[in-house]
């Protein structure tokens, strides 16, 4: 009975893990839920073909800590950036009018991507309540190095810093509470 119990309790404990992830959404719905209750939005632009961003989905984007803080503070996009995907924002509809079906490796930029000014994979962009860019950054990041990025954003702080060494001080200053 003893060993039921404790197999019971482990399948229990590896579903609630493996139920713990980001509530990723499309930018059309991430935009529409802003209309109902605004919230910035987190945006992982990423390709099919880019190692570091698969880092990204397996190592970061599976932290329990980015996970929660992602989830609790922004509307969380996953975007193709050579993609099909129509992109209704701020008055224009982008598409990938070059993408090429069946297509191996690389294939053409979404207009969204490029709009957005998105030059390296994987990138993430941050955008505020009322859908307006507030900055991208671009690269693959551990939860650790993503943790300054993500509160600095919610916590509205990126608007105080408007020098580099400002954005030094608070680098120096913060302290981050992520575990890896």
């Amino acid at each position: 009975m003893k060993k039921i119990s404790i197999l019971l309790i482990a399948i229990l404990a590896s579903i609630g893990v493996q139920a713990q992830e980001i509530k990723w959404m499309s930018m059309n719905e991430a935009l529409a839920a802003q209309k109902e209750a605004p919230k910035k939005i987190f945006m992982d632009v990423y390709t099919t073909w880019c190692g570091p961003c698969k880092m990204l989905d397996r190592n970061t984007f599976t932290n329990k800590d980015v996970i929660k803080y992602i989830n609790t503070h922004f509307y969380a996009v996953k975007f193709n950036a050579e993609g099909t995907e129509e992109v209704a924002y701020q008055d224009f509809t982008y598409t990938n009018p070059n993408y090429k079906k069946g297509r191996k490796g690389r294939n053409s930029q979404h207009l969204f991507a490029h709009a957005l000014k998105v030059s390296g994979y994987p990138s993430m962009v941050f955008f505020d309540e009322e859908s307006n860019v507030i900055a991208p950054i671009t690269g693959y990041h551990t939860p650790e190095e993503l943790e300054i990025y993500l509160k600095m954003i919610a916590q509205d702080d990126y608007k105080k810093l408007t020098t580099n060494d400002a954005w030094e001080a608070y680098q120096k200053n913060f302290k981050g509470t992520f575990s890896n």
